[in-house]
């Protein structure tokens, strides 16, 4: 079992990559390149929300820096 854990850990980013460039040809096949993109983007809006979310960093300081008063 540390074998495989060794290899995973060794190799995540190119197995992610694997993943999801995987996951992504799926859903351009399957439903069109522009749905897909649109879906991929989501899905990475979905994962910057949710870090910092685990973060427990503040909302409404993100919010002011995107939508300041200029």
């Amino acid at each position: 079992m540390d074998e495989w854990q060794g290899f995973f850990m060794k190799n995540r980013g190119k197995i992610l990559g694997i993943v999801l460039g995987g996951g992504f040809g799926f859903f351009a096949i399957a439903f069109g390149f522009f749905k897909a993109l649109f879906l991929a983007f989501c899905l990475g809006l979905g994962y910057l929300i949710g870090k910092r979310l685990d973060e427990e960093q503040d909302f409404s300081s993100i919010w002011e820096k995107i939508f300041k008063e200029r």
